[in-house]
């Protein structure tokens, strides 16, 4: 992996980036069962890099709050295996690519209620009920342990936009869309691997995707994964446990596209149906970038289009 920037210097390359990569036309589509995506304009982008160092560099609408949708999962997993129990947990979820969709009810069946990893969604919603063991309303834990990692706090952020918050409204609407989670933790349940009601992991889980965070809030809390698990707070997770999220978001981040994705940037990520699109740098800086707009697998068009190009442009590589 390059340790040296190239040419123009990262603040100048993020202008750059976002003068090439911010979409022109509207091409791409947004999910059918998230009503307030839909109104989200095409045209929006915004990229920010939180390095190592402490430094904080953005470009665009980076400041502008979105929903992190799927990003959550990152997190979610990370505060589960603070809890020292991940052995209980990988009994539970394995850490396989899926190479289907998403949410697919087929593989769940067809593997007995054992999710192929935490990023898809029955896996995230058995991560979500591991969270609910400990706490009923794991999406506010969440949000707290996000707050503090983006170094916000009250109702305006310290840097990078309002503090993340939960957009109610929006999540009422995605839930009365998910009649599809639902299955799948009926699934989940009646295969034994759901501890709490079906209805309450869903509920949680479709509110902690209806956090709203900036570019440059969500690339600070993800600094932790590059930086040998410590966050601006403090140590979040050992460096091998950091290093073993890395993984799982390299191989299984970006659903049934992760290969092409690691062909084409060659790091470590993870998407939502928002647009964003969290990439790790390991030892360097952590990336954030969002463009709502989304190819046929989920992931934002422009993101990563603009992540293969600053890769290519700065050597950030773990190949």
């Amino acid at each position: 992996m390059s340790t040296t920037l190239s040419a123009p210097p990262l603040d100048i390359l993020l202008e750059e980036i976002v003068r090439e990569h911010r979409p022109r036309k509207e091409t791409g589509a947004v999910p059918g069962n998230i009503p307030v995506l839909a109104a989200v304009p095409f045209n929006r982008f915004g990229i920010a890099v939180a390095t190592t160092s402490g430094k904080v560099f953005s470009s665009g609408d980076a400041d502008v709050p979105f929903s992190i949708q799927s990003i959550s999962k990152v997190f979610t997993l990370a505060m589960a295996l603070q809890r020292g129990r991940s052995g209980l947990l990988w009994s539970r979820v394995l850490r396989e690519p899926s190479g289907t969709a998403f949410n697919s009810l087929v593989q769940l069946e067809a593997e007995h209620g054992i999710p192929r990893n935490p990023f898809i969604n029955a896996g995230a919603l058995v991560v979500t009920d591991h969270l609910m063991e400990e706490t009923p309303d794991a999406a506010a834990h969440l949000l707290q342990f996000l707050t503090r990692q983006a170094g916000t706090g009250g109702q305006t952020g310290q840097e990078g936009g309002p503090a993340p918050f939960i957009d109610e409204a929006a999540a009422a609407g995605e839930l009365a869309g998910s009649s599809r989670n639902l299955a799948l933790a009926h699934f989940l349940k009646d295969f034994g691997n759901l501890t709490q009601p079906a209805a309450a992991v869903v509920e949680n889980y479709v509110r902690q995707c209806s956090i709203m965070m900036t570019c440059v809030q969500l690339a600070k809390a993800g600094l932790f994964l590059a930086n040998d698990g410590q966050g601006a707070p403090g140590a979040v997770l050992s460096p091998s446990e950091a290093k073993r999220i890395g993984s799982i978001m390299l191989t299984c981040g970006m659903y049934d596209a992760a290969g092409e994705f690691a062909y084409r940037v060659g790091l470590p990520g993870k998407s939502g149906v928002g647009g964003g699109i969290l990439v790790i740098v390991p030892g360097q800086c952590a990336i954030c970038v969002w463009s709502p707009r989304l190819d046929a697998k989920g992931n934002s068009l422009a993101g990563t289009a603009a992540l293969a190009d600053l890769s290519d442009r700065t050597g950030w590589s773990v190949f």
